[in-house]
């Protein structure tokens, strides 16, 4: 006998369907998987076999051929068990076909018949209504993530003898409705505030106006003046996710095995890989594809700590997307894309005992390791950031203060304010909502400067030998301090106060 019951594989964030065709006749003996499948999909056999007999179900005595199409798509991980174990038991007909033509399986099965979570949940979820799926049957442990999906009946289920009584008719499951969840902007909520930090006025100033353009940023000082702890509070005055950056980063982070099985993930993410991560964790890859570290941060921050201890291999990775916005990953067996639209912000010291250009400590280093020390930033890498901010250490009056600074809701606020003149600005053009993803014609068309500041930019130019990238990023991040101010033109203040950022280029580092 021959069933057909519907599954998907993960390519890159989104899935694509797969038909599991199941037909059981006579002549041989066992289970045979074509389509190719990996060998996760390859040890279901064994799994499905104990699930069987601990689920009071008996496997066929008779060749049962499992075809996973297309079969020129690789199927990887453990989410094929249901529906293979379902589309046997079909085929022997201990199942009823008549809700499987119109509903995906998705879970792994452990030995027991227990029904396991799996990860890229909510990538099935919409692949499964694509395809015009009426319901999808799952882990009761992922419905929480599918739910999310509109017009798809999401059914959990515990064990594998539960999912037959269901398709027979014997059992009733009720779908799992979405969860009543706050707005994005209420369920955003972050443990840290900027009003934590004392002091750094220029430094805050500086990251308003990063989160208000999207504009990359590097904060140079020394050790324990506080340049981690205003970089993990960058995501607090970042506008809420809108719902269509919750699906996407759900999805990513859901692909790559980290969501926790709770719904949409309502706030922007922070990653911050340690120092000595490899080329492929930060890009991603690897013999089965996963995201990186650049696509986890995706409508968030990328935050590299000790930027010069990187190898020198894993930055200049970093070059291609931040211009790109995207990761195209390429091996010899495969090619997949993921999002990468992460704003960088990196932290370093001045110098190798951290110490140089200290207002009370001596710095203990020779010119030459200063030179060296700052030499492992490549200028392709340090000009594709748009800001370079000098952080000081803080009085210690200031630390003693009971006065508490700004709060990050009302920095937020005026940031929000910003992000909306620049959607109005960029209506109706593909990928780019904030001033950092302008290209050179956009530069041109908004960025449009009076006689003064264009004298004043050409001179700085010309002292600071800055490239034709860096000219452009000078401009953007004007036009960004022009929106906070609520301005239409540029003016010199502006482009004083962005040419500021750039003090701080290699080559300028007093050295």
């Amino acid at each position: 006998m021959f069933v057909r019951t519907h599954a998907a594989a993960l390519v890159g964030i989104d899935a694509v369907p797969v038909a599991v065709e199941v037909n059981i006749a006579g002549g041989g003996l066992g289970l045979y998987l074509v389509g190719l499948p990996d060998n996760a999909v390859r040890e279901s056999e064994e799994r499905i076999r104990a699930a069987f007999e601990n689920s009071e179900e008996r496997f066929s005595g008779r060749k049962v051929v499992v075809n996973l199409a297309p079969a020129d798509l690789k199927k990887e991980g453990a989410a094929f068990d249901l529906p293979i174990a379902i589309g046997i038991l079909a085929a022997m007909g201990r199942v009823e076909t008549t809700l499987l033509e119109e509903t995906m399986l998705a879970g792994e099965l452990s030995l027991d018949g227990g029904v396991k979570p799996v990860r890229g949940i909510l990538s099935l979820a919409l692949a499964a209504r694509k395809a015009g799926l009426k319901r999808l049957i799952l882990s009761e442990e992922n419905v929480s993530e599918a739910a999310v999906v509109a017009e798809l009946e999401v059914i959990g289920v515990s064990n594998l003898r539960q999912t037959i009584d269901y398709l027979n008719g014997e059992l009733k499951l009720t779908p799992t409705e979405p969860e009543a969840t706050l707005t994005m902007e209420e369920a955003g909520r972050y443990a840290e505030d900027f009003a934590d930090v004392k002091g750094q006025l220029h430094v805050k100033r500086a990251l308003e106006i990063a989160a208000a353009g999207g504009h990359n940023v590097l904060m140079i000082g020394s050790p324990g003046s506080g340049k981690t702890m205003l970089a993990r509070r960058l995501p607090t005055i970042l506008p809420p996710l809108q719902l269509e950056e919750a699906l996407e980063t759900t999805k990513i982070h859901s692909v790559a095995g980290l969501q926790r099985f709770d719904g949409l993930m309502t706030c922007r993410p922070f990653r911050a890989p340690h120092h000595t991560a490899s080329p492929v964790s930060l890009i991603g890859g690897g013999q089965s594809p996963r995201p990186g570290e650049v696509s986890l941060a995706h409508n968030g921050i990328l935050f590299l700590d000790e930027l010069p201890e990187f190898g020198r291999s894993v930055l200049e990775v970093l070059r291609q997307p931040l211009e790109d916005r995207e990761i195209v990953v390429s091996r010899a067996r495969y090619s997949v894309a993921y999002p990468a639209n992460f704003t960088l912000v990196a932290a370093m010291n001045p110098c190798p005992c951290g110490y140089y250009n200290h207002p009370t400590k001596e710095c203990t280093c020779s010119p030459g390791a200063v030179h060296r020390y700052m030499g492992r930033i490549s200028g392709p890498l340090m000009d594709r950031i748009d800001m370079h901010i000098e952080v000081t250490p803080v009085d210690p009056a200031e630390l003693q203060s009971a006065s508490e600074g700004e709060r990050s809701s009302v920095v937020r606020e005026r940031v929000m304010r910003a992000r909306e003149i620049q959607r109005k600005r960029f209506e109706g053009i593909a990928g780019v909502h904030t001033n950092a993803r302008m290209n050179a014609a956009m530069v041109r068309q908004y960025c449009v400067l009076d006689e003064a500041s264009d004298r004043l930019l050409k001179r700085a130019m010309e002292r600071l030998s800055l490239s034709a990238r860096a000219y452009d990023r000078i401009l953007k991040v004007s036009r960004t301090i022009a929106d906070l101010a609520g301005r239409e033109q540029i003016v010199q203040s502006d482009v004083a106060e962005a040419i500021g950022y750039r003090s701080l280029d290699r080559g300028n580092w007093g050295i």
